[in-house]
């Protein structure tokens, strides 16, 4: 039902446009442009054009309009535009924002093509009132707002200048700038995105058009943080999808564009380097270079190779602290059957102090052939790679309150507990991640403006473990309290017990070493072709576009886990003391004693890892029922019109996607027999499409779009699979839900843009989508669970829930402050703020509720930057800042919902160009030592608490 009123509410608008938007024509752009760049007339069928600044840059996102007609195109990346023409004389208007408009006289006559090139900005130019003073920022700046403005949906893009111009590493924390998208990070980086306030697996992200596959097995989100941003030419967010886009984007799509040799069409070298200091941490190394170039006859080829490297060593503070509610009304059995202080109380399992020493290394290469004999042929092969290497050691001292009982007064603040343990460990551990993307294809415009192209792309993800090697050492007993009333500085008796028990390691005993191993293999090949064929329709000029696309994407997560607890050597390594080194270990102000000696027991750990692998330490059936594949087909055609109506731009489509779905795990009974189980799934979903764009004036857009979309479910949530895991007496199981259907979401979009001369918008977005069948991650504690025999588990899993919606509203504004006097006129700002509601409704009530927030988003984010740009000096102070989120809903107790704390950076940047293409620059990162919260149902219950410390970063660019 939701489908036909969409469909027809789609359809409507456009069956009665001639009626309603005829009075609207009136408004159209007013033919005013003065001719700054008006060459002989020239001669042809198709007109082959290219916009360039004085300095020859393309520019993205200019709008060509043929006077007189209303005829309308915008430049792409390279600033070219295709136009087909009847004979005659014409004349173009060609509009920037932050440079003077031109025009360009052209006869065109048939059988022959017209090549046309247009500068903007030259010296000539007499028309100041639109000319900017040329900086870095700005240029940056003009480039992202005409893509904006002239895009048919709602679209926010980044350019290259404008991501240098922040001290962001990776995509993740570039796009944190864009209005509406806030970050989730890890270790103080971001990593994965939110788009208004959806989850982060609601947005796709593509490299060149190619879909990237995740390179974790629990998510389809993809890691940005594997992506360095100096490999970007532009990033383009689309908040409203057209039909030829994938639909699996329900918050936005992500397109990261990489370079062209033919952005420059000559020799061009460029690169930069520079290191940092880490307050928390050593030093920090980054690097990068892309060297370009055009050749052969005419010029007609052209190559580009870019690099990039850097290296961050990071010493993170962190304490965890793992809640739960204790609803045990007695403890012990029979005749030792007691009372349980901790009855109905929040109460404390352990608490862990994570001493850490990371090394963070990404490498990233891409590269670019094309070949261009005609500008009516275009061929490309382009490729990237992209690897992030985490290796990270972990010191870590565990208080586990849960090995004994609770004695004397429980409040939901302190407890005693008598039989508790100290832990005291080593973790190696090594993630690396692997993203690989490669494409061919061309482009080709026949004689009437038709234009056809194809890409047939390959894409890989990998993310392996090669280390998760873990040494424990374990005190005896223990009487252990705590008390939590200053929930951000806990105070522990440990760290006051006069002996200092804690600090000696004779009082610790080999307990296990664990190894585990992860690799997971995404690999998605994919066809996709469009032929676009500009006509008449009803006397109206009328672009029709149609396409087909297929995919196949192969799923493989395996995973081994071991664990050997022998009692003698050669696994047991004997005493603590001679595997410690003499380096303090500190978290915040507790002393945790000594760290160990990280080369001795790595070496250890090496030593003993075929002894500890075998099939006497493998943990089954977890190393069995943990691996899946999975393979999804999905097959897709679209298509759409495109027309003007007046000053009104109207797209409208539909897109049909047929998706064929396959999964397998294994089973282990309790005879260790085991069995593979699968589901097999198909289904057929439309998407129809309406998006309006009308310009009220030259600076005023307005914009109107009907769209659905659509979130398949994670392969790890809907592949049969149960992993059971039993520690310490308490048994969890995590297992998939082949029942789980895809979200769909039913969306509106609203929004008025009002673009400042000479450079700077006034906006305001709204949206409203409609979900249907939205997944959340359901925690439910004390499940009776057969394995084989009957036991009470907290059992995780995906559910869907009947309805729920997201809703909200963003604010832009960004301006250069051109209209003060001398040096003040380079004063600009940047500044956005989105609001956001949401909320699902599940099919039964979990503990009296059926009514959440929706997990993954922030009821604010917002963005402030103020800048300056004059005499080749150019400065950015930056902050940016989401409230907090719920992150996993407990089923069972409210109180125990998990949830992440709002936090604010403030960052700033400086740079000065010497004139002769060198720049020297300098970054300083989280000004103010913001901490990464999370807890469970209010913030006096705090699970972790992290700091990253400031960072500080100088360098040098360079461009020729």
């Amino acid at each position: 039902m939701k489908l036909n009123l969409l469909m027809s509410a789609a359809l409507k608008p456009v069956l009665m446009a001639p009626m309603i938007l005829a009075p609207m024509a009136a408004v159209a752009h007013a033919e005013t442009a003065d001719a700054v760049a008006v060459s002989a007339a020239v001669a042809g069928d198709v007109i082959y054009g290219r916009v360039t600044n004085a300095s020859g840059a393309p520019l993205p996102g200019a709008e060509v309009v043929v006077r007189g007609s209303g005829q309308r195109v915008v430049t792409n990346t390279q600033g070219e535009f295709t136009l087909p023409t009847a004979a005659g004389q014409m004349v173009l208007d060609i509009r920037y924002l932050g440079l003077p408009s031109a025009s360009q006289t052209v006869v065109t006559t048939p059988g022959e093509d017209a090549n046309v090139a247009i500068v903007l900005g030259s010296a000539s130019a007499t028309d100041v009132a639109d000319v900017i003073v040329t900086g870095v920022i700005t240029d940056g700046v003009a480039r992202s707002l005409n893509q904006q403005k002239n895009a048919e949906g709602t679209v926010n893009v980044l350019s290259a200048d404008a991501i240098g111009r922040y001290p962001d590493p990776n995509v993740a924390e570039s796009l944190q700038r864009v209005q509406g998208i806030a970050i989730q990070r890890d270790q103080g980086e971001g990593r994965y995105i939110n788009v208004r306030g959806a989850p982060s697996s609601f947005t796709a992200v593509s490299v060149d058009g190619v879909a990237i596959p995740a390179v974790s097995p629990s998510t389809r989100a993809v890691d940005l943080d594997t992506l360095p941003s100096d490999i970007v030419s532009t990033v383009e967010v689309s908040k409203t999808l057209r039909p030829s886009q994938d639909a699996d984007s329900i918050a936005g799509a992500v397109d990261i564009k990489t370079r062209s040799p033919f952005d420059k069409r000559r020799l061009a070298l460029s690169g930069y380097a520079g290191g940092s200091y880490n307050d928390y941490g050593g030093s920090d190394t980054r690097a990068g270079a892309t060297a370009s170039n055009v050749f052969g006859p005419n010029e007609t080829f052209g190559a580009l190779l870019s690099v990039s490297y850097s290296e961050t060593n990071r010493r993170p503070d962190n304490v965890e602290n793992a809640w739960i509610f204790d609803d045990r009304a007695t403890i012990g059995t029979g005749s030792s059957a007691r009372a349980n202080p901790a009855f109905n109380h929040y109460v404390l399992e352990e608490s862990l102090f994570k001493d850490y020493e990371t090394q963070r290394t990404r490498k990233a290469v891409t590269g670019a052939l094309e070949w261009r004999p005609s500008d009516a042929l275009k061929a490309w092969v382009r490729g990237s790679f992209a690897e992030f290497n985490d290796d990270e050691y972990r010191d870590t001292l565990r208080f586990t309150y849960s090995d004994g009982t609770a004695s004397g007064t429980v409040t939901d603040q302190a407890a005693t507990y008598t039989g508790a343990r100290i832990y005291k460990a080593l973790r190696h551990r090594e993630q690396n991640n692997q993203i690989t993307t490669l494409n061919a294809g061309g482009e080709y415009t026949f004689g009437n403006g038709a234009v056809w192209d194809a890409t047939l792309a390959w894409a890989k993800s990998e993310q392996t473990y090669p280390h998760r090697d873990e040494l424990v050492y374990r005190s005896g007993s223990q009487t252990l309290s705590y008390n939590t009333a200053d929930h951000y500085a806990p105070t522990y008796s440990a760290f006051t017990e006069p002996t200092g028990y804690y600090l000696n390691a004779a009082n610790y005993s080999f307990r296990e070493n664990t190894f585990r191993t992860n690799t997971t293999e995404q690999e998605d090949v994919s066809f996709k072709t469009n032929y676009e064929l500009p006509t008449i329709i009803g006397g109206r000029e009328v672009t029709l576009k149609f396409g087909a696309k297929y995919s196949t994407r192969d799923v493989a997560a395996d995973e081994e886990r071991f664990r050997d607890r022998t009692t003698t050597a050669p696994v047991n390594p004997g005493a603590l003391a001679p595997l410690l080194s003499d380096r303090q270990s500190k978290n915040y102000d507790y002393d945790l004693g000594v760290k160990f000696d990280h080369g001795l027991a790595t070496n250890y750990l090496d030593g003993i890892r075929g002894t500890s692998t075998g099939a006497a330490s493998r943990r089954t059936p977890q190393s069995i029922t943990a691996d899946y594949t999975a393979n999804e087909d999905i097959l897709s055609g679209y298509g759409q019109a495109r027309l003007d109506i007046g000053a009104t731009n109207v797209l409208v489509g539909l897109r049909v996607e047929k998706t064929d779905f396959e999964g397998s795990a294994t089973s282990v009974s309790a005879a260790n027999v085991q069995t593979p189980v699968s589901v097999k799934r198909d289904q057929t979903d439309f998407f129809p499409n309406l998006t309006l764009r009308h310009s009220f004036s030259d600076q005023l857009i307005g914009r109107f779009a009907l769209t659905r979309a659509i979130s398949r479910p994670d392969y790890t949530d809907i592949v049969p699979r149960v992993l059971e895991t039993t520690d310490a007496g308490r048994t969890t199981v995590s297992r998939g839900n082949p029942d789980l259907k895809p979200t769909l979401s039913n969306n509106v979009d609203l929004g008025l843009e009002y673009y400042l001369r000479p450079l700077g918008v006034i906006s305001a977005n709204a949206f409203y989508k409609d979900l249907s069948n939205y997944r959340f991650t359901l925690v439910t504690d004390g499940v009776p669970y057969v394995t084989p025999t009957t036991t009470v588990a907290q059992v995780t899993e995906a559910r869907n829930a009947r309805d729920g919606h997201l809703a909200g509203i963003e604010f832009n504004w960004q301006q250069t402050f051109d209209f003060l006097p001398g040096w003040a006129s380079g004063f600009g700002v940047f500044a956005n703020y989105t609001l956001t509601d949401a909320e699902i409704k599940t099919s039964r009530a979990f503990a009296g509720r059926n009514t959440f927030t929706l997990p993954g988003q922030s009821d604010e984010t917002y963005n402030a930057a103020l800048f300056y740009e004059r005499y080749g000096f150019s400065a950015r102070v930056s902050y940016t800042h989401r409230s907090d989120f719920l992150e996993a809903i407990n089923a069972t107790t409210p109180g125990l919902d998990l949830w992440v704390e709002g936090r604010g950076q403030l960052d700033l940047t400086a740079s000065y160009d010497f004139g002769n293409g060198v720049e020297v620059f300098g970054e300083a990162k989280n000004l103010t030592d913001s901490a990464g919260v999370r807890y469970y149902g209010v913030k006096e219950r705090t699970y972790e608490y992290e700091k990253f410390g400031y960072n500080v970063f100088v360098g040098v660019r360079f461009k020729l």
